[in-house]
């Protein structure tokens, strides 16, 4: 997938090690969104799965030798059950390896969560920690 061609229109899963491969990635890259590693380990659930939605393609111009990214909405499963939103930016090859959703019904429910469950930074803030989430 080039970085010029549009925003894709593909909802993609992500199983938490792959969402924590895809976070460490972000942060050596020093991208833009991303949540901290350690929280998605402590806080994201083992074996459910987490969803990412392209919003926009997003460049870095302090580092122009990193290639546009595609920034997603993401929606992860907490080990408690509960649902919250961040964004991740994603390289675009990365993006693209990832295992499609084939169930449009389920694509559909995650997006209308994604309006209605808490940011990272608003359940964190819930739960009083502050926003020890973010980077």
């Amino acid at each position: 997938m080039h970085s010029d061609q549009p925003l894709p229109r593909e909802v993609k899963v992500v199983d938490t090690a792959s969402l924590l491969t895809l976070e460490e990635r972000a942060r050596e890259l020093s991208l833009n969104q991303r949540l901290d590693p350690a929280w998605v380990l402590e806080n994201a659930a083992p074996d459910e799965a987490h969803y990412l939605w392209p919003a926009v393609w997003n460049s870095l111009s302090h580092c122009p030798d990193v290639s546009r990214q595609l920034r997603c909405e993401l929606l992860i499963t907490l080990r408690a059950g509960e649902r919250v939103m961040s964004l991740l930016d994603v390289l675009p090859d990365d993006f693209d390896s990832l295992p499609r959703m084939t169930s449009c019904e389920v694509g559909v429910q995650g997006s209308q969560l994604l309006d209605r469950v808490p940011s990272v930074r608003e359940w964190l803030l819930r739960k009083g920690e502050g926003s020890s989430g973010q980077p």
